[in-house]
């Protein structure tokens, strides 16, 4: 099976496997895990903040970062597909007893303007507008990846009312490899900024979040409360490591293959958005539907999932140019 459905499904290399099974380790909760902490120092130096902490996932990380950033009755502004929104079960909601003020989008990317519209400084009757969530690159979007001008733009925006900024950065150094824009200049003009470590650098889990010492020290109140202590996590935090130095120097093939994959399902009759990063969304055909579709294709040897109503490719670590070109084949013999 080829798998398109995620980047989260990528598997260990040998090389990957190695670095874990010989991984210096101790206790992440006392802050003795020496492999642990040597990833946070990378992803700080790679993000040029002052501190950075190790979490088991993502989703913790936008929890982490919304508890520590509001209190309860704040507003949090979103596209309306963002991943904290949307898909993380309400969990901000129930953990930080905010709400969210979500803004409608064509592809996960609000403007300046957009933003000043819904931005309030809260009294008895409304929420107080105190954080804004920025989502780099956009997952249900497409893939889209936002402009520094852009993203610049919203920051100001948002500290001119007041707001607190933080940017899910799942897939932030696809963002990097799409723009030639440093990491360090994506965190600069938030207050905190975190990386997944089991998407592009191809680890089996874990992600990163970074800001000043002050946000991660306050941090760490909320990771613990929400059960994020994870002992010997050097085990871990070595695949990340090893994801850092090898997958993320190639993470432009992935790239290449998205390109690659959309050009071949054009052809192939499918429409297609044009790929910003590593994540290709095409429309079902019509007499299929979206399910008929995504079991069509896992028929043929290629699992694809979907998204905002369309089917997603998402190309990774775990697929290379023959994987693509049998990916294509495959839907051409399901339009056929």
């Amino acid at each position: 099976m080829i798998d398109l459905f995620s980047d989260t499904h990528t598997l260990p290399s040998p090389g990957m496997r190695r670095a874990m099974a010989e991984a210096e380790v101790g206790d992440e909760q006392m802050g003795e895990d020496p492999t642990t902490r040597r990833l946070e120092e990378a992803i700080a130096k790679l993000l040029g903040t002052e501190a950075a902490m190790y979490m088991p996932t993502g989703s913790m990380c936008n929890k982490v970062a919304v508890s520590t950033l509001t209190r309860p009755g704040d507003a949090l502004v979103c596209d309306h597909l963002a991943h904290v929104y949307r898909f993380e079960g309400g969990g901000s909601a129930v953990l930080s007893g905010i709400v969210f003020e979500p803004i409608t989008t064509d592809n996960g990317i609000f403007t300046a303007d957009q933003l000043a519209a819904v931005m309030k400084p809260g009294n008895v009757y409304e929420p107080r507008t105190s954080l804004v969530s920025i989502e780099q690159t956009h997952n249900f979007g497409g893939g889209v990846v936002w402009s520094l001008e852009e993203y610049q733009a919203v920051c100001t925006t948002a500290r001119e009312h007041g707001a607190s900024i933080y940017t899910d950065g799942a897939r932030l150094l696809n963002a990097v490899v799409a723009t030639g824009v440093a990491a360090s200049d994506w965190a600069a003009p938030v207050d905190a900024v975190w990386i997944d470590c089991s998407k592009g650098l191809g680890a089996p889990g874990g992600a990163v979040i970074a800001g000043s010492e002050a946000f991660i020290e306050e941090a760490k109140r909320f990771k613990y409360m929400y059960g994020g202590a994870m002992r010997q996590s050097g085990i871990l935090a070595a695949a990340a490591i090893y994801g850092l130095e090898h997958n993320f120097p190639r993470m432009t093939e992935d790239h290449e293959n998205a390109r690659v994959l959309a050009a071949g399902l054009v052809d192939a009759g499918l429409e297609v958005a044009e790929p910003e990063s590593n994540m290709v969304f095409c429309v079902a055909p019509q007499n299929l539907g979206l399910d008929g579709f995504l079991t069509a294709m896992a028929e043929k040897g290629v699992r694809v999932s979907s998204a905002a109503g369309r089917a997603r490719f998402v190309t990774h670590v775990g697929v290379d140019a023959a994987d693509i070109k049998t990916a294509v084949e495959a839907a051409q013999r399901v339009i056929d």
